[in-house]
């Protein structure tokens, strides 16, 4: 994915973020990272739209977010609402978990994300073996 400029206030505000990630994003990042989630490349606290996301996957334009009690006031969800829906129109999409949910069953967490981006364990044995996913629905 090619890189965009950002002000420099982004570009340092994502590193500061990625330096001081919560004890969800953590844990969350440890099974996204790597290409261990399915094999797919997830970025941390990265910008997109003007925005720094907790987690993205430019491949499936899938974005994943880890919240804190601090996103449960009417304020906040306002504002993360407008978020998601200027990402969305953009054509991403946006997940949304809450810490607690990260922190107690991140089975649970990981097993939606994959859901939501449409792949199946038989796709990533497939893609681990480099095979095309094309070749092998089209050419059994």
């Amino acid at each position: 994915m090619p890189h965009s400029v950002l002000p420099p206030e982004n570009r340092s505000r994502a590193k500061a973020m990625r330096r001081k990630m919560t004890d969800a994003e953590l844990k969350l990042w440890n099974e996204l990272r790597a290409h261990r989630l399915m094999g797919h490349s997830f970025r941390r606290q990265f910008p997109i739209a003007g925005f720094i996301v907790d987690f993205a996957c430019p491949d499936l334009r899938l974005i994943v977010e880890a919240d804190g009690s601090q996103h449960g006031d009417d304020a906040a969800a306002a504002a993360d609402a407008a978020r998601t829906k200027r990402l969305e129109s953009d054509g991403w999409t946006v997940l949304r978990f809450w810490n607690d949910d990260v922190l107690r069953d991140i089975d649970g967490v990981c097993s939606h994300i994959v859901a939501v981006a449409g792949l199946t364990q038989a796709d990533a044995i497939r893609q681990a073996a480099g095979a095309s996913f094309a070749s092998e629905e089209h050419h059994p």
